[in-house]
């Protein structure tokens, strides 16, 4: 009954009247028949009912939802007073759609790299396991290790390693290099997910020599193999070798270890080779129901030394140590910190966007303050003004949710566009039914934030108060409490500002770092040799001679080289280096990126030779080794001897004779200063790199040479990939993306922080203005000058900004803590940044308070008092 007379209230209310007319005619039938007039009939029938409105009244409040209707009643009436003030509502809603959409879209960004758990089984159980030493204190695994650890481990249900795999898929197709990764046959069983066509890897499928199989992610098979569902048992040609389809991974399966990897096949290691304990591989573990990762850590930190050195002393010393760690954090550990600034920082515009709502809020209740006294004066309790002035807020805050979530679509898609590529699970970010919920919950929790004050302060003024003075009367109403909410939006905003100064420098100071070379008019693409027919390091050395000489005669090109890795470009590629002992010093062993270039590398890169000489035709396979060092490598070593003539082991390679000391070049970060380096030729080299880098400098448009280069290097074989083609500058750049896309950030909610500090100071003073209208004509009529009114104004509202000034930079020192990982060069306390965001806040201050001030001292104090 009471949902029935809810929504169909009309209806019920006619139904209600003709009820209560068919009582009152039977009532009259009843009193005519003992002897009544009709006329008395009638009257008494009337009196026996009572007041037929209150009776209609009280049977609604018995058979209606009372509290529902009560909600209607104040919705609708929230909707017309909004509709009747279209200016107050369009700045309203676009503040609060500014602020919750940029909410919405960081959240969208943070959630799934941060808070949400890996997208596997029991994902807090999945462990990452690296080994640490003295000497390296964050170190890959052994293949050795794995096994050692597998077969002994009681806290591990079981262990995997991998490492990346760059096959070339050929046979029937265009030559394509695909990301993928080899992999232990328990790799899967970590992880927790399997193959939804086909089979998962087998113990006998990861062994040496043992079979070519190969399983597929979903993208990759319906990309290349148009969704085949008879591709289980298919064969495909990779490196001109054949491998048998084994499985298709489900299509949400999201590989965070390898975001990029289409396909997997089994690592096929065996501890007598070599390379079964060099530390090149990845290693994660999935532990037992109930086994913290201290207890593993402290198991393998057992293990480690009683087993593994007894096996191989010279890889493991007595040191070796493990460290275990939830794999979320592991791949999560290095953006976070800039995560959780930008978090914070979104956090404070929606703060900042709340205050000014307070204040517009605050502004309307003076103005309404008369309709809030005479409704109290009709019985209106303080609790039915508060819930009114609620559905104000909340009505307003629905309003800007519903647009702010639009505004989170659009930005959802720019961030995923300015995303670092590096960036941890980007290809989660995305809108879905979390993010949605805290959309909704930080719209309510805004309204009844930006609305509770207000509706207070409204609410719960004396009615006497407000009947018994006019508009002018009551000037400086909430005016304490409007001020205390401009000073906090200043300094919020000052906060702001100060984070994006320090990381715009910071930045600055990165990029005026020299990275050891030229990187203007320099141009790189990677080259990959694949196929039985480069498996003789003869025909690789013969295949990159001719690329070299091919793309040496493109127009444009000045100069050119290889190398086998990229400074800035993500590669690593370390060897250990063993000083011979000299007179003065033992022997001695460095970890050192070992690059193996052709000649012309180091006078292509423009990197300068500091003594000897540089690596040229004579350096062939047959002649005496020979080695560049860079000089921070020489420094250390050979601090008081010519390090000239001096001879290296480099890896199993050697020993190499010193013939030249090169500059440092930056390798994989311009911040830091990863900088010792040995050079030797490509034919020195005990094995033929079959993946190596053209560096090509150019005479103009480095990027407009491409397609020329590429046809040139398909001239000596149109079957080889040619992939990670960019400029050195576009290298650079992206070796700093996460600084980068953090500042942007910081520089629209700062820019976003300090437009609507500056609004929020206007609209006080343009409130107090008009509030105080009536003293300023007095003062006037005293003989105040403009210049009086002027400078009065403008205290007011620079004193406003003062004290926000003052106390965001107590807040600016504390919050500048949380981003001493993304600082370089400059100081967290930089006084020249403080010093530029006051002289600009101040600066914008100035032009907000001077709008109201020029209005006020242009008062003309005889038509102010006429009115009063």
């Amino acid at each position: 009954m009471g949902l029935r007379r809810f929504f169909f209230r009309r209806q019920e209310d006619v139904d209600l009247a003709r009820e209560l007319e068919a009582h009152i005619a039977h009532q009259v039938d009843e009193n005519v028949a003992s002897g009544m007039s009709q006329q008395e009939a009638r009257r008494q029938a009337h009196l026996s009912l009572g007041n037929l409105q209150r009776l209609r009244e009280d049977v609604w409040q018995w058979n209606t939802l009372t509290f529902f209707e009560s909600m209607w009643q104040d919705l609708r009436y929230a909707l017309r007073r909004l509709r009747g003030n279209p200016g107050f509502t369009a700045v309203s809603v676009l503040t609060l759609a500014l602020a919750i959409g940029a909410t919405t879209a960081i959240f969208s960004a943070v959630n799934p790299i941060l808070f949400e758990s890996l997208p596997y089984p029991h994902a807090g159980r999945i462990m990452a396991i690296w080994e640490t030493t003295s000497e390296h204190p964050h170190s890959s695994g052994t293949f050795g290790m794995y096994r050692g650890l597998a077969e002994r481990s009681r806290s591990f249900a079981t262990i995997a390693v991998l490492k990346g795999w760059q096959p070339t898929l050929t046979g029937g197709y265009e030559p394509e290099r695909l990301e993928g990764q080899r992999v232990s046959a328990s790799y899967f069983q970590v992880l927790g997910v399997l193959p939804f066509r086909g089979r998962d890897f087998q113990l006998s499928d990861d062994r040496l020599n043992g079979p070519n199989v190969v399983i597929l992610s979903d993208a990759l098979w319906r990309r290349r193999f148009a969704g085949d569902p008879e591709i289980i048992g298919r064969q495909i040609m990779l490196d001109d070798n054949s491998y048998e389809v084994i499985g298709v991974m489900p299509r949400d399966f999201e590989n965070v270890l390898s975001p990029a990897a289409e396909l997997w096949a089994p690592l096929q290691y065996d501890v007598s080779q070599g390379r079964a304990w060099g530390h090149h591989l990845r290693t994660i573990g999935r532990l037992h129901p109930g086994v913290s990762a201290r207890q593993a850590r402290q198991e393998l930190n057992v293990l480690g030394p009683a087993v593994l050195t007894e096996q191989h002393p010279e890889t493991y010393g007595g040191d070796v140590k493990f460290l275990v760690s939830s794999l979320q954090d592991d791949i999560t550990s290095g953006v976070k910190p800039a995560l959780l600034a930008v978090f914070g920082a979104v956090i404070l515009v929606l703060t900042i966007a709340c205050v000014n709502m307070a204040n517009l809020l605050l502004a309307r209740g003076v103005q309404r303050r008369n309709e809030f006294a005479v409704r109290a004066a009709l019985g209106a309790g303080g609790s039915r003004l508060v819930r009114q002035l609620l559905t104000e807020s909340l009505v307003l805050a629905a309003s800007g949710g519903a647009a702010g979530m639009a505004l989170a679509m659009l930005g959802i898609k720019l961030l995923v566009a300015l995303m670092p590529a590096n960036l941890p699970r980007a290809g989660a970010v995305g809108v879905d039914g979390t993010v949605l919920i805290f959309g909704l919950a930080i719209t309510a929790l805004v309204g009844f934030a930006f609305g509770l004050i207000p509706a207070l302060q409204s609410a719960w003024s004396d009615p006497h108060q407000g009947l018994g003075q006019g508009s002018r009367q009551i000037a400086g109403t909430h005016t304490g409490t409007r001020r205390a909410l401009v000073i906090a939006e200043v300094a919020v905003a000052l906060v702001l500002l100060v984070s994006s100064g320090l990381l715009l420098r910071s930045l600055g100071r990165l990029f005026a770092i020299d990275a050891g070379f030229d990187a203007s008019h320099l141009l790189t693409m990677q080259i990959q040799t694949t196929g039985h027919k480069y498996e003789d390091t003869t025909a690789v050395h013969r295949f990159f001679d001719a690329v070299l000489e091919a793309a040496r005669q493109v127009p444009g090109v000045s100069t050119l080289a290889l190398t086998s890795q990229v400074p800035l470009g993500g590669d690593i590629d370390e060897y250990g280096a063993r000083f011979e002992a000299n007179s003065t010093r033992p022997a001695e062993s460095y970890s050192v990126f070992r690059y193996a270039v052709s000649p012309g590398y180091v006078a292509t890169m423009n990197i300068p030779l500091l003594s000897g000489r540089q690596l040229d035709e004579r350096d062939i396979a047959g002649a005496p080794l020979a080695a560049l060092v860079s000089e921070s490598l020489a420094r250390r070593r050979f601090a008081q001897t010519d390090p000239i003539g001096q001879r290296l082991q480099l890896g199993p390679t050697g020993p190499y004779t010193i013939v030249g000391v090169v500059g440092d070049v930056k390798q994989l970060s311009l911040a830091l200063n990863q900088s010792d380096a040995v050079y030797i030729t490509t034919k020195q080299w005990q094995w033929a790199d079959a993946t190596m880098s053209l560096m090509v400098r150019t005479r103009g448009d480095a990027i407009a040479l491409v397609p020329a280069i590429r046809h040139a290097i398909w001239s000596a074989d149109k079957d080889q990939p040619i992939v990670r083609v960019a400029t050195m500058d576009q290298l650079e750049a992206a070796s700093e993306a996460e600084r980068h896309f953090v500042l942007i950030l910081f520089e629209a909610f700062a820019l976003t922080a300090l437009v609507l500090a500056a609004v929020g100071i206007y609209g006080v003073l343009s409130g107090s203005v008009t509030e105080r209208m009536r003293e300023i004509g007095v003062r006037s009529a005293l003989g105040a000058s403009r210049s009086d009114i002027l400078g009065m104004v403008l205290r007011q509202g620079l004193s406003l900004t003062g004290l926000g000034v003052i106390l965001g930079l107590a807040g600016a020192a504390l919050a500048s803590r949380a981003l001493v990982t993304l600082l370089f060069g400059v100081s967290r306390l930089d006084p020249i940044t403080y010093l530029g965001v006051v002289a600009l806040l101040s600066g914008v201050s100035v032009i907000a308070c001077w709008l109201p001030a020029w209005r006020a001292a242009r008062v003309d104090p005889v038509i102010v008092l006429r009115t009063e």
